[in-house]
């Protein structure tokens, strides 16, 4: 079976990506336990998108403690010794306090962060998902999720580039970047199939991956 040797596999990407749906098929495809983010769970967000610099602060916290009881509970029950494909790296929490907090409130967020976060397992392999801003824009307007109507153009262009420079950075575990404009892992075998050849044939701890017009 293909991607046999990796426990705990993580699909990364800014929002609109694709980034939930792959993991959900990897998961299918390996028999694993898929553990995925709940953004329709934080009673912020909307509020957040109307006016990010009221609600980011408790926005961001929310969601810090919303994964450390997730990595408090999966560790309580081994989650981890059976494999696990997750849709976020715990590590990109502070990829949007840097993004949407102020100087002040970014200070205050990292004494909580390093207070409270736990250790959260390293991943066998990170896939970070990319794609241009009018390609994201354009998947986050159809799939029409009511707590993303407020969100602006810009601000998800500015979380794309967050994210490329986060993983430009990023060495924690083997990470295969994949530019996903033409490519759609959910709806086209091949595509899929491709992308397993692509990391089962990995080499080094970093490659790219792109399929041209």
């Amino acid at each position: 079976m293909a991607l046999e040797k990796y426990q705990y596999i993580v699909v990364e990407g800014p929002i609109g990506v694709g980034k939930t749906s792959l993991a959900q098929r990897l998961a299918d495809h390996i028999g694993a336990d898929v553990l995925l983010e709940k953004p329709q769970d934080n009673p912020f967000l909307e509020r957040f998108y109307e006016d990010p610099m009221r609600h980011a602060m408790s926005t961001q916290l929310f969601f810090l403690f919303q994964r450390i009881n997730e990595v408090r509970d999966q560790a309580q029950m081994d989650l981890f010794r059976t494999r696990t494909v997750s849709d976020y790296l715990f590590d990109k929490d502070a990829l949007f306090a840097r993004l949407n907090l102020s100087e002040d409130e970014f200070k205050l967020y990292q004494n909580i962060y390093q207070s409270l976060a736990p250790k959260p397992p390293i991943p066998d392999l990170v896939i970070y998902l990319q794609a241009s801003t009018d390609t994201l824009i354009d998947r986050v307007r159809r799939r029409g999720r009511g707590f993303e109507r407020s969100m602006t153009n810009d601000y998800i262009n500015r979380l794309g580039n967050s994210y490329g420079e986060f993983f430009h950075h990023y060495e924690d575990a083997p990470l295969m970047m994949v530019n996903s404009e033409n490519l759609n892992f959910v709806d086209n075998d091949a595509d899929f199939k491709l992308l397993l050849e692509r990391i089962e044939s990995m080499r080094g701890p970093r490659e790219f991956f792109s399929l041209g017009v």
